[in-house]
């Protein structure tokens, strides 16, 4: 069975950035096989690994529409429900130590809810073939709410230095609590800090929410310059500050 790790916090705060670097981190400690799932419609935790993606679940939702509009053409003999699983199969990218899911986008209008569907039941299906699944959650808590991983064994709550992301994310641990989930770890990080330090007022704000503080990832330059020209994050220098966080944060959660 999957140990299950979730990425969780407001928009713009860096989840993905943080996402990425946990599953790189992992990989190259060897704990894999490893199942790293962008659950955000504006998925771009590829882009932080460096990898191509193809195919989203996203896309297999327009496929199958388009199928059903065009007077069921599937390809012979398959129903569709045998046609959902194989490209469901094929949208599993293998990276370097891991494998990647991508939600992405479906075209057009209408309710996302078939598409989050799809993602959980693959995730199900997939998770009992790796040591670890690492989900980064879109801002917000839908995928908490419709308990779109299923059990959670951590739960990292991702936060800027602001009190409102600090808020944000408290809401979504009280979220957890309210639907009962029983997640056995519930911590906080909190990014872009200026000199790697939490003011004041973020630090009450902490406090007074009675989270539990992990670690703290400074800002660092190096990281917009990456963004900026589109360089995978987990390629930073290993004396990037970002990066050194973000491993000493990994190493405290001394997963095996």
């Amino acid at each position: 069975m999957a140990f299950n790790i979730a990425v969780a916090g407001k928009g713009g705060v860096g989840k993905t950035t943080f996402t990425g670097m946990l599953v790189s981190y992992l990989a190259e400690q060897g704990k894999g096989p490893i199942l790293a799932v962008d659950a955000d419609s504006n998925a771009n935790l590829n882009e932080v690994l460096g990898e191509e993606v193809e195919l989203t679940i996203g896309h297999i939702k327009e496929e199958v529409n388009h199928a059903e509009m065009d007077g069921n053409q599937l390809p012979p003999g398959m129903t569709k429900g045998d046609f959902l699983t194989l490209r469901l199969n094929q949208a599993v990218s293998e990276g370097k130590g891991y494998d990647l899911l991508v939600m992405g986008r479906s075209q057009g209008e209408g309710c996302y809810c078939f598409v989050n569907g799809l993602l959980k039941t693959q995730v199900g299906r997939l998770s009992e073939n790796y040591n670890y699944v690492i989900m980064d959650n879109e801002a917000g808590m839908e995928h908490i709410s419709r308990g779109t991983m299923g059990r959670m064994d951590i739960l990292l709550l991702v936060s800027d230095c602001s009190r409102r992301g600090i808020q944000a994310v408290a809401r979504i641990r009280d979220l957890a609590e309210e639907l009962n989930l029983r997640i056995p770890v519930i911590k906080l990080i909190v990014n872009r800090a200026p000199n790697g330090e939490l003011n004041e007022g973020t630090a009450e704000e902490i406090e007074k929410q009675g989270l539990d503080l992990l670690g703290v990832i400074p800002m660092d330059q190096q990281v917009f310059e990456y963004d900026a020209y589109g360089k995978p994050l987990v390629t930073l220098p290993e004396d990037s500050a970002a990066r050194k966080a973000v491993r000493e944060i990994i190493d405290k959660l001394e997963i095996k």
